[in-house]
């Protein structure tokens, strides 16, 4: 004999429930969306400005530059006019630039903001320095070069002269070493004719001692 079982008039009602707690959970859970850097403010902190009208060149001391999570500061800027849509300002005197946790270090700098967003930076100095954050292992990552090229937009960072770049542990010198900053991943090449070679140093897991930056 086959038994066949009334309908549960509640089940739809328990379905949509749950469905409808899920989906207030997930929207919890989900992070916020971060806010477009263009349109975040752009904030000039300087200990004093020369406005030469003529020219319109500005010159800052002791100047700091921010926006969201990205920070430049120098003994010295200058720039043409405050126009932030295209256009190159140069520091001199310790600059500093930081982003996303990582620092670039120099003795002078050209950053070019596109779009109300800083978008690039290339530093020079005897040597100019770079440090990051790593996420997937203990540490940071530190760098050095004759020239450094930030290019924020693509999240790529290009050592250039001497360059030299450890995790911590293992060493990575070469002319020119390109550092991808999201995957903290090296590329090192050399150019076809170039009798420079790509040297990488790797400790063994079991020693713990760092790696201590060369002697420029």
């Amino acid at each position: 004999m086959a038994i066949s079982c009334p309908p549960d008039r509640r089940r739809p009602a328990r379905l949509l429930a749950g469905l409808a707690l899920a989906a207030l959970c997930a929207a919890r859970t989900m992070p916020a969306a971060e806010p477009d850097p263009r349109t975040l403010p752009i904030n000039v902190d300087a200990a004093s400005s020369d406005v030469d009208y003529r020219s319109n060149t500005v010159v800052f001391r002791d100047v700091v530059i921010t926006q969201g999570g990205a920070r430049v500061a120098a003994a010295n800027a200058r720039a043409t006019g405050l126009d932030f849509v295209d256009s190159t300002w140069e520091f001199t005197g310790r600059v500093r630039i930081d982003r996303d946790g990582g620092t670039l270090e120099s003795d002078r700098a050209k950053v070019r903001f596109r779009d109300n967003v800083l978008e690039s930076a290339t530093i020079e100095g005897k040597p100019a320095r770079f440090e990051q954050q790593l996420v997937r292992t203990p540490g940071k990552a530190h760098g050095r070069a004759e020239t450094i090229v930030y290019d924020m937009a693509a999240n790529r960072v290009t050592f250039t002269g001497d360059a030299w770049l450890t995790d911590g542990r293992n060493e990575i010198s070469g002319q020119e070493l390109v550092y991808n900053v999201a995957d903290q991943r090296v590329l090192a090449e050399t150019q076809p004719g170039d009798t420079d070679r790509v040297r990488i140093t790797i400790r063994p897991q079991k020693d713990a001692t760092p790696a201590d930056e060369p002697a420029p």
